[in-house]
């Protein structure tokens, strides 16, 4: 089956094919789609088949966690249950943006979409695009870079299209992505954050707001 591809800008939303896009996802389809860092390969977060079939599209081994990505803030609090004050004030500077912050998880974040961990990996992006089929989509989005594993991350609808086309339901065509750079990863799990993926924000940016 061949994905079908929807075009829209981010000036320029498709009210009806973002519907029918949040649709999938509610249905445990898979979806790609644009944000500000790369293409996401979209699976509904809070349902433990559907991560399962991202792991299956990407060829990617389950016990790699997936990013949860939300469109609100207040959403964070339903899928963490602690929030220590470093990772607020990321939040407050960084999101949205590309920044992913581990947390521990809450009981409704299954374990398939967190690799088997206790904690989980959240971004809020800043691509209307991403925020509005998340919000269509329930709020929850599990989403890894949508390539197959080993290949680059794609920053184009035509690099999915090529890598993923006949694995995944739908392509959200939104142009070329902005930063082309996957997220920085901050750990917050233990008492010192710890930085385990450098991405567009550096260590020094970093390291200048939490000393």
């Amino acid at each position: 089956m061949k994905a079908e591809v929807v075009t829209m800008t981010t000036e320029e939303l498709d009210q009806k094919a973002l519907v029918r896009a949040g649709e999938i996802l509610r249905n445990g389809g898979l979806v790609a789609f644009p944000t500000e860092t790369v293409y996401g390969l979209g699976g509904n977060a809070l349902d433990p088949k559907a991560s399962m079939k991202i792991y299956a599209a990407k060829g990617r081994p389950s016990d790699n966690p997936l990013i949860v990505h939300i469109a609100k803030m207040e959403d964070l609090k339903e899928i963490v249950t602690e929030i220590p004050p470093k990772a607020r004030l990321l939040a407050e500077k960084y999101w949205p943006g590309p920044l992913t912050m581990i947390l521990p998880k809450a009981e409704k974040v299954p374990l398939e979409t967190t690799g088997g961990l206790q904690s989980v990996a959240v971004r809020f992006p800043s691509d209307p695009i991403a925020r509005e089929l998340i919000l269509q989509a329930g709020g929850y989005v599990a989403a890894p870079s949508a390539n197959t594993s080993g290949r680059p991350s794609p920053t184009t609808a035509e690099h999915v299209i090529e890598d993923l086309g006949d694995a995944i339901d739908m392509v959200i065509d939104g142009g070329q992505v902005g930063i082309g750079l996957e997220s920085t990863i901050v750990d917050f799990t233990e008492e010192i954050p710890v930085v385990l993926r450098p991405g567009y924000i550096s260590l020094e940016m970093l390291q200048e707001l939490l000393g």
